[in-house]
């Protein structure tokens, strides 16, 4: 069942900058995925959330022996990503939306998603997430420590961080608390939660 109401657009502005959005892609962030990953089970199941082309995140993940899932509602993304990281499943959906593969996993990632949603959203989202990691499951996800709004240079959507402290107030209320942060060389602030079996 949705917990959030199916919004006009899936792809919130991404499928219509879909090729100028791959054409920007680095390996930004590389560093801080694979060191968050070594808290993943070896050779665990991780779904990627707003997979996106699956460069550099998803690509770097399989090669390092996961099992990958790629979830994304824009489908030129989700067909690059289909190529760029063999055997994994995809599905065309949103993360409101989302079945997840009717499953579990030991590691969820979510780079350059959350903070295109709503706050009540964001709040949903990431219940939604902590429900489907199993006990000790891993959880890493991008936005800025300081609360905030801005505009989206690709998509021209309206962006805003809730800010580290209410994050953390967040997953420890999901029985997801918060156990780590990081950031990367691009100066991106990164998440890393852990499921448990408590919740608030």
């Amino acid at each position: 069942m949705c917990l959030v109401p199916a919004v006009s657009d899936p792809s919130l502005g991404w499928e219509g900058v879909a090729e100028r959005f791959a054409a920007l892609r680095s390996g930004i962030g590389v560093d801080v995925v694979l060191r968050w990953a070594g808290h993943v089970r070896p050779g665990g199941a991780i779904v990627d959330i707003g997979c996106g082309t699956g460069f550099p995140i998803g690509r770097a993940l399989s090669d390092a022996g996961f099992r990958m899932f790629g979830i994304d509602p824009s489908p030129t993304l989700l067909a690059a990503y289909r190529r760029n990281v063999p055997g994994a499943l995809a599905a065309e959906e949103g993360v409101e939306v989302s079945r997840f593969f009717d499953r579990r996993f030991d590691g969820a990632v979510m780079v350059g998603l959350l903070f295109l949603l709503t706050e009540e959203r964001q709040r949903q989202v990431l219940t939604r997430i902590a429900d489907i990691l199993h006990p000790g499951g891993q959880l890493l996800f991008s936005a800025p420590e300081q609360p905030c709004q801005w505009t989206d240079s690709l998509t021209g959507r309206v962006s805003r961080s809730l800010g580290l402290s209410e994050y953390r107030r967040i997953l420890t209320e999901i029985g997801c608390p918060l156990v780590e942060r990081y950031s990367d060389e691009g100066g991106n602030h990164y998440c890393h939660a852990r499921r448990s079996d408590y919740r608030a």
